[in-house]
């Protein structure tokens, strides 16, 4: 569902999440709203068509703000978005900036109350001289309203940038993790949080490394995982210690000394790291590759896929236009036999694990027409071309899909480039393509 006005930076997104069962997906942007869209239910005239997105509602989350005492903008933009288990009929998210973390609650109203004793239609309070007689208050239907409500402002946690969040399974806390610590917090209190993470060291010429992101294991509420800028990840346990800085286990894949250039350490940096829906692997985005690691394995990943090798020989340029630092973040399917991450040119990779088969489909005004069937493309490296094939060379590095998210048990993807949202949706089988 691209949006044809003329983008503007504020429109840019900046986050996309499903929440736990898929009917709503939220949008973060680079002005601080959040858009929420709900899965319409199938229509009675074609059953087994599934539903279509549409906007339910839109909020202002995060303004502008300037830290006095280091003179610094604190852009507006959502870095994260996180939902909430549903509890009761209304929703929750977490959404966070570069320093504050809301907690947002989401109802609905369908009907209103009338027939008020002390009160006037408008709500103005009566003269008590005129009430004569009482009658029972009646609620009456009304058109549906989407409220949106700030229930929490969890702020003052974090001296650094804000890289990630994450909900805890015990539902009554969660982490915030920014370049050098990360924080846990419990959802009902604001004022105090824990820190269970601190790289910080005594002299910042010695720093060597930053957090890039955490995440809570999803079923283990005393587990969590952290990657960092040198391609490690440390899986920590809560019940060794409060603070978490040895962890219990340190994934990390030797260095191949023939690969061993300038931008080595930059394309190893861990852009995203998720655990797999059943628990037992965590999934991986550097800049070229994307890694699937066993818990129970550190030496090195038990699979890794490429992205797009043909860009390694355009590292020198992709780091004099700064691309080269670009987070790219990776996503499971709902079984994890699949793995989905984005890449330039509007293109995002599938990688089925099972199959080993893998597909490069891109996001385009054309491929979201309704019913428009995605046709896979391919990248070539000199040599000869197939018709259809798009050279390395021609491949617009503007134009990238950094955010993606699936569906928690249907094949249906979440896709943004630039202001543009993209959901694709596999009609006929459980395939990749």
């Amino acid at each position: 569902m691209p949006s044809h006005r003329v983008p503007s930076e504020a429109d840019v997104i900046s986050t996309v999440e499903f929440n736990h069962t898929g009917e709503l997906l939220a949008t973060g942007d680079k002005g601080g709203r959040v858009v929420i869209f709900q899965r319409e239910p199938e229509s009675k005239n074609a059953p087994h068509s599934q539903g279509e997105y549409d906007v339910y509602s839109t909020f202002q989350s995060h303004e502008p703000e300037f830290d006095y005492l280091k003179s610094l903008e604190i852009e507006e933009k959502i870095n994260k978005i996180k939902w909430l288990p549903q509890q009761n009929a209304a929703h929750s998210l977490l959404s966070t900036n570069d320093k504050t973390i809301k907690l947002w609650k989401i109802t609905e109203r369908d009907k209103r109350p009338e027939g008020y004793n002390l009160k006037d239609e408008e709500g103005k309070l009566k003269d008590l001289s005129t009430v004569t007689s009482l009658q029972v208050p009646v609620l009456k239907p009304m058109d549906l309203m989407v409220e949106v409500s700030p229930r929490r402002v969890f702020a003052n946690g974090h001296t650094y940038h804000i890289n990630s969040i994450s909900v805890n399974s015990d539902c009554e806390t969660y982490m915030s993790a920014d370049d050098l610590r990360i924080n846990l917090w419990h959802l009902a209190i604001t004022d105090r949080s824990f820190n269970i993470v601190d790289i910080k060291p005594a002299n910042m010429e010695d720093l060597t490394e930053v957090i890039t992101a955490s995440e809570f294991h999803p079923h283990h509420c005393n587990l969590f995982v952290y990657s960092s800028s040198k391609g490690s990840l440390r899986l920590c346990d809560m019940r060794a210690a409060a603070l978490c800085d040895k962890h219990s286990k340190l994934f990390e894949e030797p260095e191949d000394p023939s690969n061993r250039s300038f931008f080595s350490e930059i394309i190893s940096s861990v852009s995203d790291v998720k655990f797999s829906h059943s628990g037992r692997y965590m999934l991986t985005r550097d800049y070229l590759t994307v890694k699937v690691w066993d818990l129970n394995m550190e030496a090195r990943p038990i699979e890794t896929y490429q992205v797009h090798d043909y860009l390694r020989s355009k590292l020198c340029s992709l780091y004099e236009n700064d691309c080269i630092f670009d987070k790219f973040e990776c996503a499971w399917n709902g079984s994890d036999s699949v793995i989905m991450t984005g890449a330039y040119n509007n293109f995002f990779r599938m990688f089925d694990r099972n199959t080993k088969r893998d597909v490069t489909l891109e996001a385009s005004r054309e491929s979201s027409k309704p019913r428009a069937v995605l046709k896979p493309r391919r990248v070539c490296v000199g040599g000869k071309r197939r018709r259809d094939d798009i050279s390395v060379d021609s491949l617009d590095f503007t134009r990238k899909i950094l955010h993606t998210a699936w569906h928690p048990a249907e094949n249906i993807i979440a896709v943004a480039a630039a202001n543009n949202l993209y959901i694709f949706q596999d009609k006929v089988n459980s395939e990749t393509h």
